[in-house]
């Protein structure tokens, strides 16, 4: 083991040393092209921040039928629709965490709307359980998040881990570890605090076109 972390770090160093020597190899010409560059890319990350905010991103709206539904997907790539009814509790639950992750990914628009007023839009995305997240990408529904099944099957669920099922069909930006849920990640801390605890005591993880 310690001659694979002596490994490791030894890769780390060289990679950090390589970089180094690129950056000091640079003239002032290079580094004016590069800031430049930067200067470009966030110009046109808050332009289209601006445009996302006038098409409704970052905030959880209601919309009000089928219409406005694919009105909706047809002015944003990335939309995260929850299909609910008033009588279902466990849809205030999903409200709370939309409400919370459309201010955060304000690249992604989301939306709420009451499945008894879009009978043909259920009956066409065979919504059979409520709530039901849609997840749609480029005007097709990529994925659907059905109940609270991939959400640890509990009604106490983090809105990271409402998050991470998310990011898991692409439709919102995230940085994180796509291949374990946040749950698993804060049991393996938990997992490994207790043993070094205990090692003291011892030393005595449908695509569906869209179109109206």
């Amino acid at each position: 083991m310690d001659q694979v972390l002596h490994h490791v770090a030894q890769t780390v160093e060289k990679q950090l040393d390589s970089e180094i020597e690129r950056l000091d190899a640079l003239d002032s010409g290079d580094l004016e092209a590069i800031r430049q560059q930067r200067i470009n890319e966030m110009k046109q990350r808050a332009k289209k921040k601006q445009e996302w905010i006038a098409n409704g991103h970052g905030e959880y709206t209601e919309i009000d039928g089928e219409k406005e539904f694919f009105g909706v997907c047809n002015k944003s790539t990335n939309v995260v629709c929850h299909f609910y009814r008033n009588d279902t509790p466990r849809c205030r639950i999903v409200d709370m965490h939309l409400k919370t992750l459309a201010k955060k990914h304000v690249e992604t628009r989301f939306v709420k709307l009451d499945a008894e007023r879009a009978p043909f839009l259920t009956g066409r995305l065979k919504i059979r359980v409520i709530p039901t997240i849609a997840l749609v990408k480029d005007n097709k529904t990529k994925d659907f998040i059905v109940g609270f099944t991939d959400l640890g099957n509990r009604d106490d669920f983090t809105t990271e881990m409402l998050e991470w099922r998310i990011a898991k069909s692409d439709v919102i930006e995230y940085s994180g570890d796509l291949l374990t849920p946040p749950d698993q990640n804060k049991k393996k801390i938990q997992v490994h605090s207790k043993k070094t605890i205990r090692g003291r005591q011892d030393d005595t993880d449908s695509d569906l076109e869209l179109s109206d």
